[in-house]
């Protein structure tokens, strides 16, 4: 698990925040919404489903940044057909997990929604895993 952590930092400071921030969302999205659905089985894949192309979403928007400040100018069509990519791909998840009746398509969204709550999110996750010093609580303190 570390080693995935370190790997997030190399490629973006912000990545692990973001997808910690992710999944903190759709634990909170998963308690408070499976009691008020008939189909929880659904609602939980769906919302499941939703988090995964969230994250897979900021790890690949972080790949694309590094990726364009170390290539530079001159690879923008590249680059935009990659971004392109990413939504295309999670749209193909979306309608495969709705033609297989593997989760719920609104929670789904409501997964996805979770990269921009937690993109807004972080300067509240950043200042609350501080200590009163300005240093980060990690493993390592």
């Amino acid at each position: 698990m570390r080693e995935i952590i370190n790997w997030m930092k190399r490629l973006n400071p912000a990545l692990p925040g973001l997808v910690l921030g992710i999944l903190i969302y759709g634990l909170l999205v998963e308690a408070v919404g499976v009691w008020f659905v008939s189909e929880k089985f659904l609602y939980t894949t769906g919302l499941f489903i939703g988090i995964a192309c969230a994250i897979f979403m900021a790890i690949h928007i972080s790949m694309i940044i590094e990726e364009s400040i170390r290539i530079g100018k001159g690879h923008e069509k590249w680059l935009s057909f990659k971004s392109v990519m990413r939504y295309l791909i999670v749209c193909a998840v979306m309608v495969l997990m709705t033609w297989l009746k593997l989760g719920n398509m609104f929670t789904a969204l409501i997964g996805i929604f979770g990269l921009k709550v937690s993109a807004y999110a972080q300067p509240l996750l950043y200042k609350f895993f501080k200590t009163d010093n300005g240093e980060e609580i990690t493993n390592d303190n």
